[in-house]
């Protein structure tokens, strides 16, 4: 939390400064109304007038104070949660692809969203708060202390009574955050996965289910939300009995104060209001600041900034000058051996098909040269090269990955091909043909900036490869991994697309397959079945 106040030090400290400037003029308001009340007691007109437009002149200040302090908390705020964001990106950007995979997307997106909301709820909104609860102490103190010493101290005494009181729960509030968190994340996990499966459930007449488990995610967001703000309820009701056992002692001292001659009897209209800020601002400081501790939980998946990202070991990943090579590579699932001791290579520009039956290691063998599994036995070299040496992102700076199911952003076909980098129309052009692309475009109105739907949803499956393998052509990686990735195409056009991949004399292939026929495989620098070259686990 103090890394975001400090990093946007200079917006946060011009709105503490309008605060501070709000919370003085309305402690001098009170000030003001003392004064007031007592030329009424004096019977003097003149007085009177004169305090009465003194305070309405003081409260137009305040007003416009005010405006320009909502204003720049605002922005803060804003500033602060779009950097909260930038920095959960850069915290998923560093974990491995089995770290990111290991939780539902939509746990992801409840940090962007539930997460963020309240951060600014239990933190941000807590914290301006809490510097105007502790200006309104400070002046209330200083107006008081300008009354009599001794309602200073009386002030002094409420202080330490109402900040000692809150350590006895900050403990429980951080626990209650925890779990509030983790239920929002689950919920909404839930509900992405109900919403995955919303034509399924309805194709079997299962809607029960459907609202059975909207009904469950929704209590899991808000029965924890409910403990923890029913708990803050109780604990605060506590605190006002506090407050206002303070605040009527207080009182007292003013009272006698007032009818012994010591003080202005006119202390009897403000001084309430300066008891009532004083005390009321101690009792809210105590509450927010236990808000603070509820936010422990959100700022600790923070693990990096998007300002202090280190800079990655080694130079990259050079393109493939010569080979790789897999030397005794042994890698296994839950203590299941998949591949045992195998060795094979791969020779640059040459083209290489993977074949054997489901469950036998052919799609974990591209998230071996990927290094997206980096828990394995053996050597993998580029070039003797050995690719533990390297991050995932430098191996995959030199491969493209075209994988079984394809993913597509909900933009237009142009964009999910060249990703928002910039190419001549003979690069398009060329990808569009090498894809077996072009003809889907000629039948399109809007061409190559059709839309292409949320995951691809105004498409075929077979489009969406074709879209997938122009993306990995236009960027023009020396190695291309392709798992099943002319398998929604018709034979015409999977024969067109592997015949452009297989000509293609810069290009390193890597290509599984289920199935080959005899012709295809001889148009392959070599076939290697994995089924003969290590032992294997069947599909069930």
């Amino acid at each position: 939390m103090g890394y975001y106040l400090k990093k946007y030090w200079l917006i946060n400290l011009a709105a503490i400064l309008l605060l501070l400037i709000v919370c003085a003029l309305q402690t001098g308001n009170s000030l003001l109304m003392m004064q007031t009340f007592q030329s009424i007691i004096a019977l003097d007109l003149r007085g009177f007038f004169f305090w009465e437009l003194m305070l309405v002149g003081s409260w137009f200040i305040l007003l416009w104070a005010d405006s320009l302090y909502e204003f720049l908390q605002g922005r803060a705020i804003r500033d602060m949660n779009n950097a909260v964001r930038r920095d959960m990106t850069a915290t998923l950007l560093r974990k491995s692809h089995a770290e990111f995979h290991g939780k539902d997307t939509g746990e992801y997106l409840s940090w962007f969203t539930n997460d963020v909301n309240q951060i600014e709820e239990l933190a941000w909104q807590p914290f301006y708060r809490c510097v105007a609860c502790a200006a309104n102490v400070i002046f209330s103190a200083i107006a008081l202390l300008t009354l009599h010493w001794s309602l200073l101290a009386a002030a002094l005494v409420n202080v330490a009574v109402m900040m000692l009181v809150p350590q006895l729960f900050s403990k429980r509030m951080e626990k209650l955050g925890k779990a509030c968190e983790a239920g929002q994340a689950k919920a909404t996990g839930r509900l992405k996965d109900l919403l995955s499966g919303y034509d399924v459930l309805r194709s079997f007449g299962r809607e029960q289910r459907f609202r059975q488990g909207a009904a469950e995610a929704s209590g899991q967001i808000e029965n924890p939300k409910y403990k923890l703000t029913y708990v803050k309820a109780f604990i605060g009701a506590g605190f006002e009995c506090v407050n206002i056992t303070m605040q009527m002692l207080t009182n007292i001292l003013i009272g006698v104060l007032s009818i012994r001659g010591v003080i202005l009897q006119g202390a009897l209209m403000g001084g309430g209001n300066l008891c009532g800020s004083l005390s009321n601002g101690i009792g809210n400081a105590a509450q927010l600041l236990l808000s603070f501790s509820s936010t422990k939980p959100y700022f600790d998946k923070i693990t990096v900034h998007s300002d202090r990202i280190p800079d990655e070991a080694g130079g990259g990943l050079k393109p493939l000058d010569s080979a790789i090579t897999v030397k005794g590579l042994t890698f296994q699932y839950d203590e299941k051996p998949l591949l045992r001791d195998l060795s094979l290579t791969f020779r640059k520009g040459d083209k290489y098909a993977l074949t054997g039956p489901s469950g036998c290691g052919k799609s974990t063998l591209l998230k071996l040269l990927l290094g997206w599994l980096p828990d394995y036995s053996g050597a993998i070299r580029f070039d003797g090269a050995d690719a533990r040496g390297f991050t995932p992102e430098q191996l995959q700076r030199q491969m493209s990955y075209i994988e079984q199911n394809v993913f597509l952003f909900n933009s237009t076909i142009r964009d999910n091909i060249t990703l928002g980098e910039d190419f001549s129309d003979a690069q398009v052009e060329k990808a569009l043909r090498d894809s077996a692309l072009m003809g889907d475009l000629a039948a399109m109105p809007e061409g190559l900036d059709t839309p292409v739907g949320e995951d691809g949803s105004n498409l075929s499956g077979g489009q969406k490869q074709r879209v997938a393998i122009a993306r990995a052509l236009i960027h023009r990686r020396s190695i291309l991994l392709v798992d099943e990735g002319t398998s929604a195409l018709d034979q015409k056009n999977a024969g067109i697309v592997e015949e452009s991949l297989l000509a293609n004399p810069e290009l390193t292939l890597i290509l599984v397959s289920h199935h080959l026929t005899p012709e295809r495989k001889g148009q392959f620098t070599q076939v290697y079945d994995l089924q003969a070259a290590t032992p294997c686990l069947k599909s069930a």
